[in-house]
């Protein structure tokens, strides 16, 4: 069980090593843009070849197909809802509106907590996902970065943004835990759903935040990153 909360904590603390970059060692934006296509490619794949390709075993396609359009209908709309409060550049590093840090807070855990659910899940075949935590630990460095940058050009003490950081690592952790508890617990059939659909919710997250910010630093070059972090995926897979 214990183990579930130390791999969620361990993808989700990649998210404060990319807070202190941000904070003491700033990145070139075309680097983190590079970076974070990367991630964007290895989350793809985690998503696809993990979450998908295992809930198509254990359910019919029909059902995967549902939870995961419900997945990304959900995620877009709370993301939706976030993002009308000023969390809708959460992972740009140019900063947006003062007075938008608690809307990026939240937005920020709820891109974490379907990818820290199945870190746990995961584990109830045996070993956990090298490729799923591979990909959210990779995928959180330029999201800390990219998000610390931007909330302090917004005036967010030092202190305070590595407070926030420290609560979605803290969250990330207990979302794995909860993703190994509680998943145990369920028919084949309830697992591939929801499998799919923090799957729905992790392409939708990919394709609103991480994309966009990765091509608007690191240019059309972002596009053979991505690509490599797909490849990526499917070898640790």
């Amino acid at each position: 069980m214990w183990e579930a909360f130390g791999w969620g904590a361990l993808a989700g603390g990649a998210v404060v090593i990319g807070a202190l970059f941000g904070l003491y060692l700033p990145l070139k934006q075309r680097l983190i843009g590079y970076i974070m296509s990367f991630g964007t490619g290895i989350l793809i794949g985690a998503a696809t070849f993990e979450l998908l390709d295992e809930a198509l075993k254990k359910s019919t396609t029909l059902v995967v197909a549902i939870s995961f359009i419900v997945g990304a209908l959900v995620f877009t709309g709370f993301d939706l809802f976030v993002s009308s409060r000023g969390a809708s550049k959460r992972k740009r590093s140019s900063g947006g509106n003062e007075g938008t840090g608690t809307a990026i807070f939240f937005g920020t855990i709820l891109d974490a907590i379907p990818e820290s659910i199945m870190i746990g899940a995961s584990l109830l075949s045996g070993n956990v996902s090298a490729a799923l935590v591979a990909a959210i630990f990779v995928s959180n460095i330029p999201e800390g970065l990219s998000s610390t940058t931007g909330l302090r050009k917004d005036g967010f003490s030092k202190n305070k943004v590595l407070l926030m950081w420290g609560v979605v690592w803290l969250i990330s952790a207990l979302a794995s835990l909860a993703g190994y508890t509680i998943l145990a617990e369920l028919p084949d059939m309830q697992f591939a759903m929801i499998g799919s659909f923090a799957s729905g919710g992790i392409i939708a997250m990919l394709a609103s935040t991480m994309m966009p910010e990765a091509h608007e630093e690191g240019g059309a070059i972002v596009g053979l990153f991505a690509a490599l972090g797909l490849i990526t995926a499917i070898i640790l897979s």
